[in-house]
């Protein structure tokens, strides 16, 4: 890959003696990492230097505003405004980018560049030639001032290194009042309180409606400084915004380095300045990333791979790399942290809060990854999710920053719970965690701390008529279809549960509303459609029809959905008439034109082959379909179709947004041979694996490995199953044949095994 310097290692299946501290003979994953994957395109992901699941993300901006500035870096972009400490890995919607700290030499300009620019006074150019990223590392040459700028982190601090030129009017701009998007700063406190500290807090208003942010920095040399308080507006006569800038100054010899260490909490100054305290009490740059490193080497090592393209090696590592950015650790080095309530709680260290939830997108692969790779740290995701209810009044639907904001739909927190449960893991208050599940699922609107302006999406009225009628009528609520469709899912998933706990009412009560499925499929179109409160389909109706977020379906159309009754596929086999019209109905969704319609077509629908959109986590189980009817070879085509054409060492390497690591999460266990279609069911479907051999290292020294033999680009077929020496017969295994440890071995071939039905 030209003009990407992700690592500085050559790639390659080499042995590794030592580097940066690592046990002898370990095998230094991250040089298999390229964290621009995804900076390009719609990905929005991002390249900053991070530690495995960290509290700050300390990384380049280089743009503020508009979609693909969610994350806050742009690949094709050219300049940097410079370096804040809060990012969001591949979301759809933007927020963060706090505390941003910027190296100048010569004039500090500031003033305003007008709401329509994406740079701010004071950014830099830089060539991505003069760029490198790795996992806890981050470098770059800002061609403006002749300043090299890195970046490493702990859990909770930064640590930042500028080389700077000879020169009498160095500094930097640390900006608190910037952030992604031009958030509403309703709060903001700027305090020099040395000639090397300053700190400050702010609230913010956007995505997370109260959004709190305190940090704490500490200069290796000494500065002068000016405070810029004034109130400053973007373009000439437009409204005064409140302006929080300090401006700092000293002078600088010849390649003189000057490091900064910058601390971030969510409750207060004095949780930032101990964050920086507890983790990096020396001003060893060297020391901290390496350690960062082996955070990653430990996080990268849980599975082996054996493969002779070097591409498809740094996508896996890459992948696994991005289901470790977030959720985000939310509890101070002193165990306290922000509560739902929006108010300090005094936690443990040991049992620390998360945060940066995306449910939506999240319950589908990347938490069943978490099942099989990390099961310890997944239950501490949901005992962070049982906390944030009992604070709050009900479960996030996608918590950011200890506010809930209502976004997307569902009540998932019941399939991560349910999945975990029937896995066995249960290192949480199941009881709790049960009757939280019933809350989600039953219309109230008390006792939720959340703005009015959220509630109605967090509580929406779709609850109350699936639990009145029956049914969600398309008249009385948006995007009736999808809600309704997940609310089935999600309420099998409690159905679960209270089988398990010996609840029989409600077992019965919610495996019947798992049926409500049912309801919307119109057999005369034999898709799931809209109906309304007086029993009658939607019209005009147009399957490949599209309003975004403002329609019967959730960013997608009727081809997309109509496949979403993961829990009951037999029962969804049955509605359209059988295993032959089934069968026939979804290669139809394959071959079917790309062209979508519609006012506002959704730009999440995307990665498409037919009218299968990749790009956006409703299809992800769809090809695996073919499985439960008879046709594995038409999952193991798809699969590997999906694998070799969406997926790329590349920045614009994702046919949609990253999603919190749904979307490495999909490859990382597909491009094993293996994925879970519904969660809740500890069952995994069978595919096509990428590589010749992948070995999941599991928690108790055991392993479970899956063996391709005669494996090729072109043998994209399975000849024949084996598990543990055991023939399969069916392209099924269960989650405790990984958890015993064992071998799945697959025999492939350039010809697919066909047999009668």
């Amino acid at each position: 890959m030209k003009n990407m310097r992700f690592n500085s290692m050559m790639v390659g299946g080499i042995l590794l003696l030592g580097m940066y501290g690592c046990t002898p003979k370990m095998q230094d994953y991250s040089s298999y990492v390229n964290p621009f994957i995804g900076t390009g395109g719609h990905g929005h992901t991002y390249p900053g230097a991070i530690v495995p699941n960290g509290m700050i993300q300390p990384g380049p901006d280089t743009r503020i505003y508009q979609w693909d500035a969610c994350s806050g870096y742009y690949y094709a972009d050219s300049t940097i405004n410079g370096f804040s400490h809060t990012h969001l890995s591949g979301t759809g919607c933007g927020d963060y980018g706090d505390v941003l700290l910027m190296p100048t030499v010569g004039r500090q300009d500031y003033h305003a560049m007008g709401e329509e620019s994406q740079q701010m006074a004071y950014a830099s150019a830089f060539s991505h030639e003069n760029e490198t990223a790795q996992p806890g590392y981050y470098s770059v040459f800002l061609d403006r001032y002749k300043v090299k700028a890195e970046l490493t982190a702990t859990r909770r601090a930064a640590i930042h290194r500028y080389t700077f030129p000879k020169a009498e009017d160095a500094g930097f701009i640390l900006d608190l009042d910037y952030s992604l998007q031009r958030q509403t700063n309703e709060e903001m406190e700027l305090e020099v309180i040395s000639d090397t500290e300053i700190r400050g807090r702010k609230k913010t208003v956007y995505w997370a409606f109260d959004q709190y942010i305190n940090f704490y920095a500490k200069f290796s040399k000494p500065f002068t400084y000016t405070l810029v308080t004034d109130s400053m507006a973007l373009d000439q006569g437009g409204p005064l915004l409140p302006t929080a800038k300090a401006l700092l100054q000293f002078q600088t010899g010849a390649d003189e380095q000057v490091l900064v260490k910058v601390g971030v909490s969510a409750v207060d100054m004095d949780g930032a300045r101990r964050n920086v305290e507890a983790d990096i009490p020396e001003w060893d740059f060297d020391s901290v990333r390496s350690a960062a490193r082996n955070s990653w080497n430990d996080y990268l090592s849980k599975i082996d791979i054996e493969t002779d393209d070097d591409d498809q090696r740094i996508m896996f590592y890459t992948a696994l790399y991005h289901t470790g950015v977030q959720p985000n650790l939310f509890t101070d080095a002193d165990g306290r942290y922000l509560g739902m309530d929006l108010k300090p709680h005094q936690g443990s260290v040991e049992n620390p809060v998360y945060t940066v939830f995306s449910l939506w997108d999240t319950f589908r692969a990347y938490h069943p990854l978490m099942t099989i790779i990390d099961p310890d740290l997944n239950q501490a995701f949901i005992r962070s999710l049982i906390l944030k209810q009992r604070e709050g009044g009900i479960f996030p639907m996608w918590e950011l920053a200890g506010n809930y904001t209502g976004t997307m739909i569902g009540y998932h927190a019941a399939s991560i719970i349910a999945d975990a449960y029937t896995k066995g893991y249960r290192d949480f208050d199941v009881q709790d965690a049960y009757k939280a599940c019933i809350r989600a699922a039953e219309y109230d609107t008390t006792g939720i701390l959340c703005p009015p302006l959220v509630l109605p999406h967090l509580m929406p009225q779709a609850k109350y008529w699936k639990n009145k009628i029956g049914y969600v009528p398309c008249d009385k609520d948006n995007e009736s279809v999808a809600k309704a469709l997940e609310y089935a899912y999600d309420d099998w998933c409690i159905s679960l549960l209270a089988e398990a706990l010996g609840d029989g009412p409600n077992r019965e009560k919610y495996a019947a509303f798992a049926k409500g499925y049912q309801v919307y499929f119109d057999a005369s179109t034999r898709f799931m459609r809209g109906l309304d409160s007086e029993g009658n389909w939607r019209t005009p109706f147009n399957p490949r029809s599209s309003n975004h977020r403002n329609d019967d379906y959730c960013e997608g159309t009727a081809w997309q959905w109509t496949w979403f009754v993961p829990h009951d596929v037999d029962g969804l086999v049955d509605l359209m008439g059988g295993r032959e019209a089934f069968i026939g109905k979804l290669d139809s969704l394959f071959i079917a034109p790309s062209a979508m319609e519609g006012e506002s077509v959704s730009v999440d629908i995307s990665g498409l082959i037919g009218q299968y959109a990749h790009g956006n986590e409703p299809s992800h189980h769809i090809a695996h379909l073919y499985n439960y009817v008879g046709q594995p070879w038409r999952t193991q085509e798809l699969v590997d179709e999906v694998l070799h054409t969406l997926y790329f060492n590349d920045p614009n390497g994702l046919s949609g947004n990253e999603d919190c690591g749904q979307m490495s999460a999909w490859f990382i266990l597909n491009s094993m041979g293996f994925y879970q279609v519904c969660p809740g069911k500890p069952v995994y479907s069978i595919g096509r694996p990428l590589f010749n051999k992948a070995t999941i290292q599991l928690k108790d020294g055991k392993t479970f490995t899956v063996v391709a033999h005669g494996n090729s680009r072109e043998n994209k077929y399975v000849q024949k199953m084996l598990l543990n020496g055991r023939e399969l017969v069916e392209p099924f295994f269960n989650h405790q044949d990984i958890v015993d440890g064992g071998t799945l071995e697959l025999t492939m071939g350039d010809k697919p095994v066909i047999e009668k039905k």
